[in-house]
This record gives structure tokens, C-alpha cells and sequence, in this order.
């Protein structure tokens, strides 16, 4: 365990190495121009490493109230190990999960298979879509905004997430397989059941520009309804009874944002939909696979602009928010089609972790 890392220095200690990282491939980005020896040796040796140093660093961290939920699922897990066994909302596959951990292994190793569930399949995600440069989309992955709360945090929701991204990667590779790991993904949390529907639905509607006049409407509507929505969710049964809970709650202060409409953070979520927008319809990148991704996170963030107002909206912003450094990052590691593009991909990781490095100061530190 690495408890020689004191608790209140340890997500901070996660960011500083993280930022490090960016810095020595904004290096290499600016001096090289990608098909070079040393981003063979990048690719390879400095994925596998910040593969282990995740999983480890996150994986065996201390089972402290600083990383909030951690303590609740402690607690799940002993109450488990005691023969008291119940299913958590919806989610059968967790549940079960949990349980049978509870029954081979201690709290801490329970936590360390948390943690390579929910990052070993993004590693083979990025190895299966990029892999001459899956190193750039695995360190965008690992440096999103939601990434290190969702380890440690949001346990479940981090894991689902994880799952669905690798089944999408294995499209056109196992079509059987994918369904399975997005039933997985959908056992371990139910309301990965939004994008697992975005993403079939891309399947029979391929007009990006469609699902961009929906976002673009969502925002209207949300602004003009409000509070409706989040009603008519509820209603209608979205998840289980305490992610309902979050819809019909007056919303609440908190380290995530403060209340009401979040001009800031729509903003942060249409970033990669202008990224999108100019890869595709300007410089003409085309891929099935990529228009379903976006496609997939167009329809997950347009739910999210309806209900922004919600008690702990995060949560529903994180089912669109887990796709973004794959929207940034898949045109940028499948083609070249822009001049001087392994700059661009330098100067577009720095700026995303920076946004991430902001943030945890702005938000999340204080």
C-alpha cells in the first residue's frame, strides 16, 4: 500500500506526475515528427509504465474517507464478507462482483482489481484502435478531468465506463464480444444503459450533423424548461432510485460547481464537438467507427445540457465526459490529414491536462 504518501498530498501527488508526463510528450511532439525510433519506444515502454504506475498508485491507495465513496464501499465489501449479502440497486453484475471478492480477498486487493478494471481496458482500448500511437490516447484517458474521481470515487460508474469504452473498441473485431462487455458494463451501473442505447442508435442514424442540431436544440430547451426535465426523467425511471434521487433533489453547492445553468462546463463539453466538427467537415476525416463515438457522445452530453441543473450533475455529465479524450484524440492517432499533426496532437494533450490541472486547484483542491 502506499501509505508512505501522505493522504491529503496523494491526488495531488497523481496530478503533478501526470503533468510531468504531458511535458515529456509536448517534448517529443515538438521535435519530432512521429514515425521516428523513440515514439516506437514511447508508445511501448511509456504506456506500459504509466499503466502500472496508475494502477498501482490508484489500485493500492489507502482506504481513507479523502477519496469519499471509498469508505462506502468498504464498508459494502465487509458487510459482505459477513454473510450479509444484497443486491445495490440495479446493479446485479457489481453486486455479485463485489461479493465474490468479499469471499477470496482482503478490502485492499478488492480495491486493486477495482482499479485494473478500470484501467486495463482502456489500455487495451487505445492498443486496439491506435497501435502505433495508443501512448497519446491512453495519457489523454488517464489525464481527463473525471478520470482520478472516477477511480477512487465513483467507483462502479468508473468501471462500467471503462468496459463499454473497450467494447466499442473491438467493433468490427467481435461483434459477440462487444455485446457482452456492454452488458457487463451496463450490470456494474445501470445508467451506462444512455450510451449503450447512443451507440446502437449510431448504427441506423449516421448523420453527425443530426445529432449536432440536437445538442444545439438541448441547450435551448433546457434553458427554456428547466427543472422539467429532470422531472420527467425521474419519471420515467432513468436509473436506479438514488440516481432518480439526484433529478428530483434541489441541487445542492458542492466542490463540483455551484447551482444552476453551468455556462462553464457546456463549454468544456462543446470543445471536442468544435474538434470534431473541424476534423470531420473541414479537413474531411471519415470513420464509422469515430462517427458512432461521436455520435454516441453527442446524444450522452444533450441528455446531460437537459437535466444540468440537477443535484450532483456531474454524475450524468461524466456518461458523455468519459468519451471526450477519445473524440479529441481518434482522428489526430488514426491519419494524418493535417499539416504538421503530431504538433497539433502535442499542443492539444498539453492544453487538455491543462484544463484538468485547473481545474483540480480551482475546484476540487479548494
Amino acid at each position: 500500500m502506499f501509505d508512505f504518501i501522505s493522504v491529503e498530498f496523494y491526488t495531488e501527488f497523481y496530478y503533478q506526475v501526470i503533468l510531468i508526463i504531458c511535458l515529456i510528450s509536448l517534448l517529443h511532439t515538438s521535435i519530432l515528427a512521429g514515425n521516428e525510433p523513440q515514439i516506437q519506444f514511447l508508445n511501448k515502454t511509456g504506456a506500459f509504465t504509466l499503466l502500472m504506475f496508475v494502477v498501482l498508485y490508484m489500485g493500492l491507495r489507502p482506504v481513507d474517507g479523502e477519496f469519499i465513496d471509498m469508505t462506502t464501499y468498504a464498508r459494502i465489501f465487509n458487510r459482505y464478507a459477513n454473510g450479509n449479502f444484497e443486491v445495490i440497486g440495479e446493479d446485479i453484475g457489481f453486486s455479485y462482483f463485489v461479493y465474490l471478492c468479499s469471499q477470496i480477498m482482503n478490502e485492499t486487493w478488492f480495491f486493486f482489481l477495482c482499479a485494473c478494471i478500470y484501467t486495463l481496458p482502456l489500455y487495451f482500448a487505445c492498443k486496439n484502435w491506435f497501435p502505433n500511437y495508443y501512448f497519446f490516447g491512453f495519457l489523454l484517458l488517464v489525464g481527463s478531468f473525471s478520470f482520478w474521481g472516477y477511480g477512487v470515487n465513483g467507483i462502479r460508474n468508473g468501471m462500467a465506463s471503462s468496459l463499454f469504452l473497450y467494447a466499442i473498441s473491438l467493433d468490427k473485431r467481435n461483434n459477440l464480444m462487444m455485446g457482452l462487455m456492454m452488458f457487463l458494463s451496463y450490470s456494474f451501473h445501470s445508467s451506462m444503459i444512455l450510451p449503450i442505447l447512443a451507440y446502437a442508435l449510431g448504427f441506423w442514424i449516421k448523420d453527425t450533423k443530426k445529432f449536432i442540431v440536437l445538442w444545439i436544440s438541448c441547450i435551448f430547451l433546457s434553458l427554456a424548461f428547466g427543472g422539467v426535465w429532470e422531472n420527467l426523467f425521474a419519471s420515467l425511471g432513468f436509473g436506479d432510485e438514488r440516481l432518480a434521487s439526484y433529478l428530483t433533489t434541489r441541487a445542492q453547492e458542492g466542490k463540483f460547481s455551484s447551482t444552476g445553468f453551468r455556462f462553464d462546463f457546456l463549454f468544456y463539453g462543446a470543445a471536442p464537438i468544435a474538434l470534431a466538427y473541424y476534423y470531420k467537415f473541414k479537413k474531411g476525416f471519415e470513420d464509422p467507427i469515430y462517427n458512432r463515438i461521436l455520435n454516441t457522445y453527442l446524444i450522452a452530453n444533450a441528455f446531460w445540457i437537459l437535466i444540468i441543473r440537477a443535484n450532483f450533475s456531474n454524475r450524468f455529465a461524466y456518461l458523455s465526459w468519459f468519451l471526450m479524450a477519445i473524440v479529441i484524440t481518434y482522428p489526430l492517432l488514426k491519419k494524418h490529414f493535417i499539416n504538421k499533426q503530431f504538433k497539433f496532437l502535442g499542443l492539444v494533450t498539453i492544453v487538455y491536462y491543462g484544463f484538468t490541472y485547473a481545474m483540480y486547484y480551482i475546484l476540487i483542491k479548494d
